[in-house]
């Protein structure tokens, strides 16, 4: 797979899918803070988005889609004068998977919620700004469109399997957003995610995803991108914000974290499938990266 596969593969992201907001005129609700990655799209209609952090709200339109990547409180309104209600009195009462606001039909919005059962969220959730907002007159928005009116019609319409159809729907819709806003002109950031839009460095941070137990060089790695190893270290340091070495051994371990938490594989096992030759090398590596001993990350996990 490719390093997002991986890492979204990694992460195990589960949607929830949440019921849908069908708001009338002159409405505002205060959210509370969300678990995981939040994710919504209008549908119809149009709003205004405030975080809690973030300098600027954001003016969404019918078709646009953000997430929200932080557990931080956020308010949406038609009116920002307005006063907010708490959204708790609006999603009490919900009908056909869908609360109503202010008798609806001005604005409807449909969303996810996505919680990661893997080790590591910050690999993904620790780069990304608080909200990413992804405009309907984006190059590619044509197939997030698709996703979106369907999941649309699979709330409103309770069809057989309607359930893990929206699932499946919203990952895709999580996949396609990081896409384009990974290709958007503007987007600008530190970490390896941000790193796979320079054909170089992703070029070798691909070969380490694809083969994490070579016992890789700074010269292999720079040769295969047709640099130097000066220069091949100080671009991926400013692209992905580690050293080559340092990435390839959190790869590892997040690996490792995985196989530790899922599996009865003993450590040695593990160490030597991931490029170690003794456990004890392996488990001085685990215990910098994960702040715990391989046995004691096992044992956590399974409890």
């Amino acid at each position: 797979m490719d390093p997002l596969s991986d890492v979204l593969a990694l992460l195990k992201p589960k949607s929830y899918v949440s019921v849908g907001l069908d708001a009338g005129r002159d409405w505002a609700i205060d959210f509370p803070p969300p678990q995981g990655i939040k994710f919504n799209a209008v549908l119809s209609g149009s709003c205004w988005l405030e975080v809690d952090g973030t300098a600027e709200p954001v003016w969404l339109e019918e078709g646009d889609c953000f997430l929200l990547t932080q557990s931080r409180a956020f308010r949406m309104m038609s009116d920002r004068s307005l006063p907010p209600i708490p959204a708790h009195d609006v999603y009490a009462h919900v009908k056909d998977g869908v609360a109503t606001c202010n008798g609806g039909g001005a604005f409807f919005l449909v969303g996810s919620r996505f919680g990661f059962s893997g080790p590591g969220a910050d690999l993904l959730v620790g780069i990304l700004p608080p909200v990413v907002h992804i405009s309907q007159h984006s190059d590619q928005a044509s197939v997030l469109r698709f996703a979106i009116d369907q999941m649309a019609r699979e709330l409103r319409g309770r069809h057989p399997g309607g359930f893990l159809m929206t699932e499946h729907l919203a990952h895709i819709m999580l996949m396609q957003i990081l896409r384009l806003y990974l290709s958007a002109p503007d987007t600008e950031g530190t970490g390896w995610l941000f790193a796979l839009a320079d054909r170089q460095i992703g070029m070798a941070i691909g070969a380490m995803h694809a083969e994490p137990a070579r016992r890789w060089t700074l010269q292999q790695l720079a040769a295969m991108t047709g640099m130097s190893r000066s220069s091949f270290a100080e671009r991926f340091r400013q692209k992905v914000g580690t050293a080559p070495m340092d990435y390839l051994t959190r790869w590892r371990m997040m690996l490792a974290g995985e196989r530790l938490a899922k599996s009865r594989e003993p450590i040695g096992t593990i160490a030597l499938s991931l490029g170690y030759e003794s456990e004890s090398a392996f488990s001085t590596a685990f215990k910098r990266v994960m702040a715990r001993s391989p046995r004691q990350y096992g044992r956590d996990a399974a409890g």
